[in-house]
C-alpha cells in the first residue's frame, strides 16, 4: 500500500449510481475507511498504512481535518483513530509478570518501531490542533473539544515510551518525549503536573481522565500483562500533589495497593513509593475514613517481615509517616496500653529484626530509620529502652565499613534516645560508657580504609553522647573515666576525652517536648 499515492490509497468509494468525487475527499470520508481497512491488514500492510496516514495529515491542513468541529463527527473518529494506533503500537502482552524484561527482545524492538511511526501520526494531529487554534474558522473552542477525545489515550502512549525501559528505543523515546511536549504546549501547560491537575487549584486537570485511560489496565487480573502499566501509573501519580491529589483518592489507592501486595519485590517497592507519596499528600482525613489509614498500615505492616533491604529502605520512611494520621484518627481511644499504640507496635517489630540480623545491607537500613522512631515516641521510647540498649550497643561493636552508616546511625539513635528518656539513663551508664570507649578505640586503632572524615564523625557523635550522659548522670561520666586520658596514647582520643573533663556539671534540660498519643 505504501507504494500508492496517499489520497488514491484511501480513496473511498463513490455512492452508487455516481461517478467518482472531484477533489481530495474529506476526513470524515477519509479516516472510517483508514480505520475499516486497518483492522483486517496484517502487520506489514499496517506499517504501509500509518505511513500513508502520515503523508496525507502532513499534506493536508487543518481546515481538512477539523473543519466543522465539534459538529461533526471528526473528533469521536479521531478519538477510535488514536485508540487503533495506540493498539497497534502497543507491547506484546505477558500471561504474567516476569519481572524484570530483556532489553534486548526482538518483539520490544518491532514495537518501537511502531511506536515510532505511531508518534509521528500523533504529533501530525496535535500540530494541526495547534494551527486550528490561530484560525478564525476553527478557533480554541475547536481545539478544546478536540482535545477532550484525544488528550488522555496520547499521554498514556507518550509516557509509556518516553522513559528509557527494556522496551525504548533512543529514537522512539526522543519522538514519545516531544509528543508529550506538544500535548502540553497545545494545552497551554507548562509542565506535566499543571497538564494532569490544572493551572489553579479550582481547575480540573486531566488527571482523572488518564485514570479512567488506565482503569481498564489496572485490575487485578490485567495489570501483569502490559509491562508499562504499572510505571505510567507510578509516574503519573507522583506528579500530583496536594491539595489536588485528595479528590482522586478512590482511583488511586487500590492500584497502589495492589502493586504493593505482589509477589515480587520491584513491584512491591514500587506499590510502597506510590502509597508513600498518597499519604503525603492526601489529608489526614480522608485517609481516616472508612478505615484507608488501617488497610494501608496492615499493607505495610506485612512488609517488616522481608528480608529485603531495598523494599525495607522504602516501607519505614512510609510508616514513619503514616503512624501520626493513624494515631490522630478520630474515635480512637485517647488512653491505650503501650501494645496498642501503632509506634510503639512498630517499633517493638523493628526492634526484634534487627537485633539477630546480620546482612550488613539491611543493618544499614534499620539503623538509617531508628533516630527517626526515636524522635516519634519522644519520652515514650522508654518503654523500649532494654532492648534499645542491646541494639545500640550490638551495631556499635561491628564494623560496617568505610562509610560506617550504621554506626553513624546509631550514634544519633543513642544520642535522641538520651535526649527523650534521661532520667532512665543513669542506670545503663556503665553499659553505654563501654560501648562508646569501645568504639571510639576501635575507631582509631583500627586500620579499616575509613576515610578521615568518617573517623571524625565518629569520634565526634561517640564525644557527644558522652557529654549528654555525663549531663544526664550529674557528672558520673567524669568519675568513670578518672584515670583514662592518662593512659591513652592516642592523641584524638585524649582530645575527645579532655572536652568531657572540661564539660561543667549541669542538670540536663529535655530538648524536645513530651509526645503526647
Amino acid at each position: 500500500m505504501a507504494q500508492h499515492a496517499p489520497w488514491t490509497s484511501l480513496q473511498p468509494a463513490p455512492p452508487e449510481g455516481q461517478g467518482p468525487t472531484e477533489g481530495p475527499p474529506s476526513a470524515e470520508q477519509v479516516l472510517p475507511q483508514f480505520l475499516q481497512l486497518f483492522a483486517g491488514a496484517g502487520s506489514r500492510a499496517k506499517a504501509g498504512m500509518v505511513r500513508d496516514l502520515l503523508a496525507i495529515l502532513e499534506a493536508a491542513d487543518c481546515q481538512w481535518l477539523l473543519g466543522g468541529c465539534p459538529g461533526n463527527a471528526t473528533p469521536v473518529i479521531l478519538r477510535d483513530l488514536v485508540f487503533a494506533l495506540s493498539s497497534y503500537a502497543a507491547l506484546p502482552q505477558q500471561e504474567h509478570d516476569g519481572g524484570e524484561l530483556p532489553s534486548k527482545d526482538p518483539s520490544y524492538a518491532a514495537a518501537a518501531d511502531r511506536a515510532a511511526d505511531v508518534s509521528l501520526v500523533f504529533r501530525s494531529i496535535l500540530a494541526k490542533v495547534e494551527a486550528a487554534k490561530g484560525s478564525e474558522e476553527l478557533g480554541c473552542q475547536v481545539a478544546g473539544a478536540l482535545l477532550c477525545h484525544l488528550a488522555g489515550p496520547m499521554y498514556v502512549f507518550a509516557v509509556t515510551h518516553a522513559a528509557e525501559r527494556p522496551w525504548s528505543r533512543p529514537r522512539t523515546q526522543s519522538l514519545a518525549q516531544e509528543l508529550l511536549e506538544d500535548l502540553l504546549q497545545v494545552w497551554g501547560c507548562q509542565s506535566v503536573p499543571e497538564f494532569l491537575r490544572g493551572a489553579a487549584e479550582d481547575e480540573e486537570g486531566w488527571f482523572a481522565v488518564v485514570m479512567q485511560s488506565l482503569k481498564p489496565e489496572l485490575t487485578k487480573e490485567t495489570w501483569q500483562r502490559n509491562p508499562a502499566t504499572k510505571h505510567v501509573f507510578s509516574w503519573t501519580l507522583q506528579q500530583v500533589t496536594r491539595p489536588w491529589l485528595g479528590p482522586h483518592l478512590e482511583k488511586v489507592l487500590p492500584p497502589s495497593l495492589l502493586l504493593s501486595d505482589d509477589y515480587r519485590i520491584e513491584n512491591k517497592i514500587l506499590g510502597v513509593q506510590c502509597l508513600h507519596h498518597i499519604i503525603r499528600n492526601v489529608p489526614g482525613a480522608d485517609l481516616c475514613q472508612f478505615n484507608r489509614a488501617q488497610v494501608v498500615h496492615h499493607a505495610l505492616s506485612n512488609h517488616l517481615y522481608s528480608k529485603e533491604a531495598q523494599l525495607m529502605q522504602v516501607v519505614l520512611p512510609c510508616l514513619l509517616d503514616l503512624l501520626p494520621i493513624l494515631e490522630r484518627a478520630p474515635g480512637r481511644p485517647s488512653h491505650q496500653p503501650p501494645s496498642a499504640v501503632p509506634s510503639d507496635k512498630v517499633l517493638r517489630l523493628v526492634l526484634t529484626h534487627m537485633e539477630p540480623e546480620h546482612q550488613l545491607a539491611l543493618r544499614r537500613v534499620y539503623a538509617k530509620n531508628l533516630p527517626a522512631f526515636v524522635e516519634r515516641l519522644g519520652i515514650h521510647v522508654a518503654r523500649h529502652l532494654k532492648r534499645l540498649q542491646r541494639v545500640i550497643v550490638g551495631y556499635l561493636e561491628v564494623y560496617d565499613g568505610p562509610e560506617e552508616t550504621a554506626r553513624l546511625a546509631m550514634l544519633e539513635t543513642l544520642k535522641r534516645t538520651i535526649q527523650h528518656a534521661w532520667p532512665r539513663m543513669t542506670t545503663r551508664l556503665a553499659v553505654l560508657l563501654q560501648a562508646l570507649l569501645r568504639l571510639m578505640w576501635d575507631t582509631v586503632a583500627n586500620r579499616t580504609p575509613t576515610p578521615e572524615p568518617v573517623t571524625a564523625a565518629l569520634l565526634q557523635g561517640a564525644t557527644e553522647c558522652l557529654l549528654l550522659l555525663d549531663r544526664c548522670s550529674h557528672g558520673q561520666v567524669k568519675v568513670l573515666l578518672q584515670g583514662v586520658q592518662q593512659s591513652c596514647q592516642d592523641d584524638r582520643l585524649k582530645e575527645c576525652l579532655r572536652k568531657v573533663e572540661e564539660e561543667p556539671v549541669e542538670g540536663f534540660t529535655p530538648t524536645a517536648p513530651k509526645r503526647e498519643f
